[in-house]
């Protein structure tokens, strides 16, 4: 059951989503000096940060801490 969750900021985003974003408003490099993790130091590729964020806790949890800290700055899509 897909219950309504008006608190959740991240309700309906998708991991890959929000680092599609992250890399087009921060890039690799500074996403690798706020969350360092090789998966965003050396060779950085959306499916290797998925598939390594979809088995690390912690790291999703800082993932997903950097994304809403600066969503609110990015421009609106048009």
């Amino acid at each position: 059951m897909n219950l309504p969750q008006p608190r959740n900021p991240l309700h309906g985003i998708t991991l890959a989503q929000m680092l599609a974003e992250m890399v087009d408003h921060l890039g690799w490099q500074a996403m690798g000096v706020a969350v360092p993790i090789r998966c965003f130091t050396h060779e950085p590729s959306i499916a290797s940060s998925l598939k390594f964020l979809r088995r690390t806790p912690w790291a999703r949890l800082k993932v997903e801490e950097l994304y809403l800290h600066h969503k609110a700055a990015w421009p609106a899509a048009v």
